[in-house]
């Protein structure tokens, strides 16, 4: 088993989908604390958050995780929603502004793998397999982080999304029961359901990105 977890092929997983997934959150999480301190909350500024270190973003088991199956996650940037002039509107923006940065990157990194696939074409050497695979995993984390960021339950930012269209008791009710509301997100990613809805969703963006990139950029 131990042999397994350090084999080859594992290890050079790792070494691509480590620092993509590292980028991808540190963008999410920075995109998260830059609007609200915009916005008028220094809170996410005053602990550090408003840097593209990544060593500001990670999370203790989240990075455990990252280090040990290649996934994982950052620690959540903390908002102070009655810092900012619209309750509602900076919450929003806020949380909007996570899985929108991930969108983006997954554009840039779809035209940077279509321009690497166009100008390298014939090159089999190692280095150009292992740019092919981290722009491939900077694609997929990054519409990943996306897809599954919009889902409307807490934690999640699709979560503080709705609640900013609610009227204030719905509102006052939603947040009331995030708890009850997060198990329901816990056992649809038990049972699959989350798992099998962000890649339905996820291979179709990233196809759609991919097409529109080597149309653009031809090969």
């Amino acid at each position: 088993m131990f042999e397994n977890f350090l084999s080859t092929e594992r290890l050079l997983s790792m070494l691509y989908a480590v620092p993509a997934l590292l980028i991808a959150l540190t963008f999410h999480e920075y995109a998260h604390a830059y609007v609200s301190y915009k916005l008028g909350d220094d809170t996410a500024k005053n602990m550090g958050r408003l840097t593209l270190n990544p060593l500001a973003h990670l999370d203790l088991i989240g990075t455990i995780f990252l280090i040990l199956v290649g996934f994982g996650w950052a620690k959540p940037v903390s908002v102070n929603m009655y810092a900012f002039k619209n309750r509602k509107r900076g919450m929003l923006l806020t949380a909007f502004a996570g899985p929108i940065t991930n969108f983006f990157l997954a554009i840039i990194s779809a035209f940077l793998f279509a321009f690497y696939i166009k100008f390298t074409q014939g090159n089999t050497s190692q280095i150009a397999e292992i740019v092919f695979f981290m722009l491939y995993y900077l694609l997929l984390y990054n519409i990943v982080l996306c897809v599954f960021n919009f889902i409307p339950l807490p934690p999640l930012d699709g979560s503080k999304m709705l609640a900013a269209f609610l009227p204030d008791r719905l509102e006052a009710k939603f947040y009331q029961y995030q708890r009850q509301l997060s198990v329901i997100l816990i056992l649809l990613m038990v049972f699959g359901v989350i798992g099998r809805f962000v890649s339905v969703v996820g291979v179709y963006l990233a196809q759609a990105l991919l097409k529109m990139a080597f149309a653009i950029v031809g090969g």
